[in-house]
């Protein structure tokens, strides 16, 4: 068990919103927070999953069968799989309007956010639940084993050895998941397009080459990468655009969310392979990203930037439509910023500049520069930057 720092706005939500809805990938912990937030306020809660014959079968007639439990608290997960609720659940709120009656958990399908976003508009609030940070899980479990095992609970719990656990995790999500959340791909596809992601982790995106290689159209391989976006299996990092005469790289950069699927595809399956691997260092770059995305408000938003002439940035944290913080993400020894760096963050007019690095940190660097590690960043900045305006 970790505790998971979205408890606190799952908390906050519930006391608002009469309908939360916790969206995530499989097995990140959905069930076990909501269930685990029952227990602990002493909630009269039913569970319901929706891939359970017995439970699909209930609700099929659900408004008789959830009228009477108006003084209840109801979980219903995998809610994706019976998109009618929608507009009943509305309807049962409208009835008795009172904070925390349904928490929905579900596996990210897009049709999920927008059959809810129509039916229960101004009734619903939403928690992305991301795969564990270091934060959550400092006190149990080291920076490298996270890094290297990846945030999903399963495979750091060390119940299961985590090459069996990940290999059947994805092998889920190619033949079973996927499919019921309407990827068009083939299983054999699917895997293949993975693989080629994992190579290409932490790279701007060429199109026109991952189509070829697929054998694919453009458009149709332009398809499948927005699908896994939204189901929160792959990050498209864009680039920050300013109005100047400089040529901008307009392609977005491609990262598994995940370390630990990463790392599988590019059967890495130890420390000390994954230090001396050549995708190291795109490796610990996709994975500081994540670590920050998942207690970055959404206030806030993330880009990287590049230009043709070698200014660049790993990250760029945007508020209010401005740049506010310059990011440079580095795990070796040579952690001075490039000119490259330097040059941007002079265009880009960052208000705050750091090097996130592994170890536990912080200094200046006499060039506009801070050197911090990863967890006083994500404890110390982070917070900072929730709460200040741009």
């Amino acid at each position: 068990m970790f505790n998971r720092t979205a408890q606190k706005k799952l908390e906050e939500y519930l006391r608002y919103f009469p309908c939360v809805a916790i969206i995530g990938p499989r097995q990140v912990g959905k069930t076990t927070l909501a269930k685990t937030l029952s227990r602990k306020h002493g909630i009269k809660s039913i569970y319901l999953d929706l891939e359970l014959t017995a439970d699909y079968h209930k609700l099929t007639d659900a408004e008789t069968y959830l009228t009477p439990l108006a003084d209840k608290n109801i979980i219903i997960d995998e809610v994706q799989r019976n998109k009618s609720l929608f507009p009943l659940l509305r309807g049962l709120i409208d009835q008795k309007r009172r904070p925390g009656r349904f928490i929905l958990l579900g596996s990210a399908a897009p049709d999920l956010i927008r059959d809810s976003s129509e039916s229960l508009a101004g009734r619903i609030g939403y928690i992305e639940l991301c795969p564990l940070t270091i934060l959550e899980v400092r006190k149990k479990i080291s920076l490298e084993t996270l890094w290297l095992k990846g945030g999903f609970p399963g495979a750091l719990t060390g119940k299961i050895p985590t090459a069996l656990w990940m290999e059947n995790f994805i092998r889920t999500y190619f033949e079973q998941d996927l499919p019921q959340l309407g990827f068009p791909a083939g299983r054999v596809v699917s895997r293949k397009l993975w693989s080629m992601l994992a190579h290409n982790h932490g790279g701007v995106l060429n199109y026109s080459d991952l189509s070829k290689s697929m054998e694919l159209s453009a458009n149709t391989v332009k398809g499948y990468l927005n699908f896994l976006e939204n189901v929160f299996l792959i990050r498209q990092l864009q680039p920050y655009h300013v109005n100047m005469k400089k040529r901008l790289v307009k392609a977005p950069k491609i990262y598994l969310r995940d370390s630990g699927i990463l790392h599988h595809f590019l059967n890495i399956n130890g420390i000390a392979e994954l230090r001396g691997h050549l995708k190291m260092g795109a490796s610990w770059e996709g994975f500081v990203i994540e670590q920050i995305a998942a207690l970055l408000s959404e206030s806030s938003r993330m880009f990287f930037y590049r230009t043709h002439d070698g200014s660049e940035l790993d990250l760029v944290i945007e508020k209010g439509g401005k740049p506010y913080a310059g990011i440079e993400i580095k795990y070796g020894s040579d952690i001075k910023p490039s000119k490259g760096n330097i040059e941007a963050i002079k265009t880009l007019k960052t208000r705050l500049n750091f090097i996130v690095v592994k170890e536990r940190e912080e200094y200046e660097t006499g060039s506009a520069f801070k050197v911090v590690g990863l967890e006083r960043f994500l404890e110390k900045y982070i917070p900072m930057f929730n709460k200040q305006t741009a």
